[in-house]
């Protein structure tokens, strides 16, 4: 019988910490050993999740207590400029951790790898650092990628979320009040999600964000202007063919609606309007964004890392 591995979650109390421990319950090879959140200290974990059961109770810990846990693996799921006291602190204690990190903070390193699995699986060399994609940059990059060769300039990228991509510390963006009938546009250049794409394609990418009332799901609407004209069937054949045998990317005909894919844990990518002549194309890709925005790719890429079958835990 194969040993199960030991995982810690550091920053559990948000929409996403949920996701993950669910996630993790369901896994027949981890073993979830701490849960870190400040606000729930001493708290039994079951009774703030339905998947877990079991007498673990939340625990606040810092980056010391954390790494002198010893988890074969540890996701980190704090505010962006958070995580780097527990990094330092695992490096020191047992640095062959898995550290999987969902923030910003090392999506820019080069010596972390860069866990979006559909795009990135072929460079994944036994890393044990790993940065998580941002739930916007998912959608966008699995919506351009395959058309990245084939352009003429900038993609536009039209993303709305639902509110709990704000996460749980309150805000304009999390304010069912405020939202009510509303569209909320915020960090419309220069957002962290834009660079994030515009590096990891070499391209650069034009994002404008914006919350809607709804509470979880995203959908981004990209314009591509093409540097040749090509046939609506010749585009849709470029993204059928990058995500053949990927099951959590499905490619659809139609635009996909964000209703559709909420507490799903794939993408979904469609649409695939030709204007005239044929010079550019609109895709529209949607996700759930504490799902395949987050908690499940988080999942694929721990899978990955710990020699499991990618998409195990992970619902089809």
């Amino acid at each position: 019988m194969t040993t199960r591995k030991t995982i810690g979650i550091v920053g559990a109390r948000g929409h996403t910490g949920r996701e993950l421990i669910r996630l993790v319950a369901a896994h027949p090879g981890l073993e979830l050993v701490f849960v870190s959140s400040r606000e729930l200290d001493g708290q039994r974990v079951a009774d703030h999740n339905e998947g877990f059961a079991g007498e673990l109770r939340f625990e606040s810990l810092d980056a010391g207590a954390v790494a002198a846990k010893g988890a074969d693996a540890v996701i980190l799921a704090l505010p962006n400029g958070k995580a780097a006291p527990f990094v330092a602190a695992i490096d020191d204690a047992k640095p062959d951790t898995v550290i999987v990190d969902l923030s910003a903070d090392y999506r820019f390193d080069a010596g972390w790898y860069y866990g979006l699995p559909e795009l990135t699986r072929a460079h994944y060399d036994g890393q044990r650092r790993i940065s998580n994609p941002g739930c916007y940059a998912t959608a966008m990059q699995l919506a351009i990628a395959p058309l990245a060769a084939h352009l003429a300039g900038p993609p536009q990228c039209f993303g709305v979320s639902g509110y709990s991509g704000a996460g749980t510390t309150p805000s304009d963006k999390n304010d069912v009040a405020l939202l009510a009938d509303n569209l909320m546009p915020y960090a419309l250049t220069d957002h962290v999600h834009e660079r994030e794409v515009s590096k990891q394609l070499a391209l650069p990418v034009e994002f404008m964000p914006h919350v809607a009332p709804h509470f979880r799901g995203i959908t981004m609407t990209v314009n591509l202007w093409l540097s040749a004209p090509m046939p609506r069937d010749a585009v849709k054949a470029l993204y059928e063919a990058r995500y053949a045998g990927e099951p959590l990317v499905e490619v659809i005909d139609e635009a996909p609606w964000v209703s559709r894919i909420a507490g799903r844990h794939g993408a979904q990518i469609g649409a695939f309007t030709m204007a005239p002549g044929n010079g550019r194309v609109v895709v529209v890709a949607t996700l759930d964004n504490l799902l395949k925005g987050a908690a499940t790719q988080a999942m694929q890429n721990l899978n990955l890392a710990l020699g499991f079958d990618e998409l195990t835990s992970i619902p089809q």
